[in-house]
């Protein structure tokens, strides 16, 4: 599963720190990285790091039809 995303509203300097977060093998590496940075940054790296799993989560669901399928199973147990 190839996972694309952008996200909307990062300044110049957020851009540059998901790209360098993003461009990292393992997560181990991307918590050494944040490590060495002010912490501000580290803040800011950690923020960047939530709205990228937001981004995949819907990344994921987006296409999903609504709950119509799940509600009519539902529905049966409820009568």
């Amino acid at each position: 599963m190839s996972v694309e995303f952008t996200i909307e509203g990062l300044n110049a300097k957020q851009r540059a720190l998901a790209d360098i977060m993003w461009g990292l093998e393992e997560f181990d590496a991307v918590e050494a990285f944040i490590g060495t940075l002010p912490k501000r940054e580290q803040r800011e790296c950690k923020t960047i790091i939530e709205l990228m799993k937001m981004a995949v989560i819907e990344q994921c669901y987006d296409g999903i039809t609504e709950l119509d399928l799940a509600n009519k199973v539902i529905d049966k147990f409820r009568k």
